[in-house]
């Protein structure tokens, strides 16, 4: 047992990922995508969704090449070498290619999912979350097999980083720019079509329909799938560097065995999603999370047993996997059941009582997941020191597979309800549609707590990282210049956090006067005699997107250069800490918030309160429009400018006095 070799075992299981992603694929795309109209659907959104994609990549290329060249140069930065810019370009390659799969098969899974519907509850489910899983099993599984590949080739983590660094600058613009474009087009849709006109949402009648399903998944399919990735592979990177020095060669190799552990049991987990038999879709997805949690713990004490002969890192590895689950599950408690009946209540008195109860709960949301956070690294420290932290984080993260998979679905599913309400598939249809479309809701709230709590453990195992490249054995509070650190820091994520939000106000105050134009000029649109332009939206929200993304992106680079800089590395370092400390609940704050105003429009759509177009649901779209940025864009991409953050100042590290 102790002689145990795991050093392939992470190729392996990165390979299996891939090879159940293609299995998968050939599955949805052997489902019947239904009736020409559907087909059309399902086409003009696949569409859509590539060519703004495309678009997206093109505009990341450029940078990535801008980066590499600066990466590449021989002795233009110290102690950087060829290396870390080759692993660069990869990391970056790899989570262009994950988001550009993923997005080929959910656009395809939407009018199937539907179709399927067609015939029930089990069947929908069954095409929605295979779909899904497609993107999750392309994360983890590119993800893996990139990471092990390079670090068995150059066995130097501080050059395998750069695979982080290309990762991290993917997500954040696919993030950001994802983000940007559909809720931009949400927004449009719902203030125009719902409040002013009072048509049902997905109404093939309102000109942003096309571009708000689009949204959906350039949003929360590609957007979410690359936010993952990079938290994955840079949780995985700094467990092995930090493995390497707490206990050499066996500590990297087994950060990497418990990564592969949890990319097989995230396999096995999916055949425990299962619908039939009465079960909820929400209950579904609930047990292949758990099942791959525990199949995860299982195959962890196997694997630290048989390479560490000490269970202390064990524990660190399921502390962690627990808090990212209790996290999840504050995220369901506040934005599901009573919580959200009760926000949906001050919807009664207009909608001020909304923002304001909204405000609060979200507020009121953030307590119990830092505090979970802070026991979990408190624990995690005390068992294996900073490796503890590190493999805490990889705990958390190694059902990343599940997790991805179960948020992908949410797309899917709402796309599915969309086509079912425009090509009029009839009520029993749409009722099947719909209640996987609630199921989405609420998972997408428990994967984006997932995904910010996960932020928040790889953050501070990337900042002892970047202690150990600065040769920092200490941060000094009592320093001027690292407490103007700690402040520039901590009001970063506010800034970030509000060019974001601002970027959808814009691009949504162009899709509203466009969608009033068309309704105002293009005769016969409501009695379903005319066609609405529909790519003209599409194009708003595309340009909008590409157009607003690039500040918020380029200040998550900048700004940690100019302070370690003009301020030095200790100073750099409580920059950080700064920016992890607000960053972390403001996140959590954006999403839940969010995500419990979504659902209590929904909740009043079931015919709560007098159901659609009461007062009540005119108050409640108002609060969900609001939500719609802070749960989309800006909330889900302050997970990634922590990391990012910590990854450019461990690259750049050698340049700071």
């Amino acid at each position: 047992m102790e002689k145990l070799d795991t050093t392939l075992w992470a190729p392996i299981a990165g390979g299996l990922g891939l090879l159940y992603a293609g299995y998968l694929a050939n599955f949805v795309r052997s489902r019947d995508p239904g009736t020409a109209e559907m087909r059309a659907l399902m086409d003009a959104i696949h569409e859509g969704a590539m060519a703004f994609l495309r678009r997206e990549y093109r505009a990341i290329a450029l940078f990535v090449g801008v980066v590499f060249v600066i990466l590449a140069v021989p002795n233009l930065i110290p102690k950087i070498t060829t290396g870390t810019a080759v692993c660069f370009v990869i990391g970056a390659a790899s989570s262009v290619i994950a988001g550009y799969i993923g997005m080929q098969i959910a656009t395809a899974a939407n009018a199937r999912t539907a179709n399927a519907a067609r015939t029930g509850l089990s069947e929908a489910m069954g095409v929605a979350f295979s779909g899904g899983a497609v993107m999750g099993m392309c994360v983890v599984g590119l993800g893996l097999l990139g990471v092990s590949v390079l670090y068995l080739w150059l066995r130097d983590p501080n050059q395998v980083i750069g695979f982080s660094l290309g990762a991290s600058s993917v997500a954040l613009f696919a993030r950001v720019g994802g983000g940007i474009y559909t809720k931009g087009a949400d927004v449009g849709a719902d203030l125009v079509g719902k409040v002013e006109s009072g048509i049902p949402e997905d109404d093939a009648r309102n000109p942003a329909v096309i571009a708000d399903a689009v949204g959906d998944n350039v949003g929360d399919t590609a957007g979410m799938g690359a936010d993952l990735f990079e938290s994955y592979v840079g949780a995985v990177i700094a467990g092995v560097a930090i493995g390497l020095v707490h206990a050499q060669e066996k500590g990297a190799m087994l950060a990497l065995a418990i990564a592969a552990v949890g990319v097989v049991a995230s396999i096995l987990g999916t055949f425990f999603v299962r619908s039939g038999s009465g079960a909820s879709p929400q209950t579904a997805l609930r047990y292949g999370t758990f099942a791959s949690g525990l199949l995860t713990v299982a195959g962890a004490f196997f694997v630290t047993q048989s390479i560490y002969g000490d269970l202390r890192p064990f524990w660190a590895v399921t502390v962690g996997l627990a808090a990212g689950i209790l996290i999840g599950l504050v995220a369901e408690y506040y934005t599901s059941g009573r919580e959200v009946r009760k926000l949906a209540d001050s919807a009664k008195a207009g909608p001020a009582t909304v923002i304001i109860a909204g405000t609060a709960h979200g507020m009121l949301s953030t307590v119990l997941p830092i505090v979970f956070i802070a026991l979990g690294m408190i624990w995690a420290f005390q068992l294996a020191d900073f490796f503890g932290i590190a493999l805490a984080a990889i705990g958390m993260l190694s059902i990343t597979g599940m997790t991805v998979s179960v948020d992908a679905y949410g797309p899917i599913a709402d796309n599915s309800a969309g086509i079912a309400e425009m090509a009029e598939l009839g009520k029993d249809v749409r009722d099947v549609a719909d209640a996987l479309d609630s199921a989405g809701n609420t998972t997408a709230a428990i994967a984006k707590g997932f995904a910010v709590g996960s932020a928040a453990l790889t953050a501070m195992a990337l900042l002892f990282f970047y202690g150990q490249a600065a040769k920092l054995e200490s941060i000094n509070i009592m320093n001027a210049h690292v407490i103007a650190g700690l402040f520039i820091g901590g009001v970063l994520p506010f800034l970030f956090a509000a060019l974001a939000v601002r970027a959808v106000g814009r691009t949504a105050e162009v899709m509203v006067t466009e969608v009033r134009r068309q309704f105002r000029e293009i005769a016969g649109i409501m009695e379903r005699k005319a066609k609405p332009d529909y790519a003209r939206c599409v194009a708003i929200s595309a340009d909008g997107a590409l157009r607003e993304m690039i500040v918020p992106g380029l200040s998550a680079v900048v700004i940690p250069l100019v302070v370690g800089l003009t301020m030095g590395r200790e100073a750099l370092g409580g920059f950080l800490v700064g920016a992890i400390a607000t960053g972390v609940p403001l996140a959590l704050y954006l999403a839940n918030s969010g995500g419990a105003w979504d659902n209590a429009k929904k909740l009043i759509e079931t015919g709560h309160l007098g159901g659609k177009g009461s007062d009540a649901h005119k108050a409640a779209v108002i609060g969900d429009t609001i939500g719609d940025p802070f749960k989309d864009t800006a909330g889900p991409a302050l997970n990634i400018l922590i990391k990012l953050m910590a990854i450019v100042a461990l690259v750049f590290a050698p340049l700071f006095r």
